[in-house]
C-alpha cells in the first residue's frame, strides 16, 4: 500500500473521516478501504489473491494494482492456486503478452512457485489461514495509530512470517510485502483511530 502523510479527511455524506491515504474521490480506493482493507480474512483463495496482488504492487503504489485487479483475476484463473500451479512455460509466455496485468517475469513466475508453496501449507497446516492467523496468536493485533508517520514499514510478526514463507520457497514475500498482506487480511488493524473503520473493526 502507497501512502501519503496528509490530514484525514471525511467520507461523503459523513461525520465520519477515512485513513488519509485514500485519494481523494477515488471510488475505487475508498470501496476498498471501506469495504476490504483490515477486514479478518479466513479465506484460502483470498488469502493466495493477496499473495499474488501484494507480489506483484512491490515497488509500485497499491493504486496501480487496484486497476488491474480484474486483469489478475482472468490471468490467474479466480486467484484458484490449484489451477495456478499447474501453469507451465507457455502459460507464463501468454501471461507475459497479457496487458491486463504487470507484466513482469519475475512477479509473473513468482505467482506460479508461490502456488505450488501455498498448496504444500494447505497440505501441511489444514488450510493457509491456519497457517498465517499463528503469527498473531489467532487474534487480529489492536494497533492505535494517530497518524501515517506512526505505521511501521514491518514488524517482529511480519519478519517472523516473511522468513518462514522463504524457508518454504516462497519468493517476493519480504517483511514489508508481508506486513502489507497482513494489514490487507485484517491480522492488524492499521486503520487510524480517528478512522470510522477503526472502532468498527475493532468492535468484530
Amino acid at each position: 500500500m502507497s501512502t501519503k502523510s496528509h490530514m484525514p479527511k471525511k467520507t461523503p455524506h459523513s461525520s465520519c473521516t477515512r485513513c488519509p491515504w485514500v485519494e481523494p474521490n477515488n471510488k475505487l480506493y475508498e470501496a476498498y478501504h471501506d469495504e476490504e482493507w483490515g477486514v479478518p480474512t479466513h479465506d484460502d483463495h483470498k488469502h493466495f489473491e493477496f499473495l499474488i496482488l501484494e507480489g506483484a504492487q512491490a515497488g509500485l503504489s497499491w493504486l496501480t494494482i487496484l486497476k488491474r485487479r480484474a486483469g489478475y483475476r482472468q490471468a490467474f484463473a479466480n486467484f484458484d492456486p490449484k489451477k495456478v500451479a499447474t501453469f507451465d512455460e507457455q502459460k507464463i509466455l501468454e501471461l507475459l503478452n497479457f496487458e491486463g496485468i504487470i507484466r513482469n517475469k519475475l512477479k509473473v513466475r513468482s505467482a506460479v512457485n508461490n502456488a505450488k508453496c501455498f498448496l504444500a501449507i494447505q497440505k501441511e497446516f489444514g488450510s493457509f489461514d491456519n497457517y498465517i492467523w499463528q503469527f498473531v496468536q489467532g487474534r487480529t493485533i489492536q494497533n492505535q495509530w494517530k497518524s501515517l508517520k506512526e505505521l511501521p514499514p514491518k514488524t517482529k510478526e511480519s519478519e517472523a512470517l516473511s522468513k518462514d514463507l522463504k524457508k518454504r520457497g516462497f519468493t517476493f514475500v519480504g517483511p514489508t510485502v508481508m506486513y502489507a498482506h497482513m494489514q490487507a487480511t485484517g491480522l492488524v488493524n492499521d486503520h487510524l483511530v480517528d478512522c470510522f473503520r477503526y472502532h468498527q473493526l475493532q468492535a468484530k
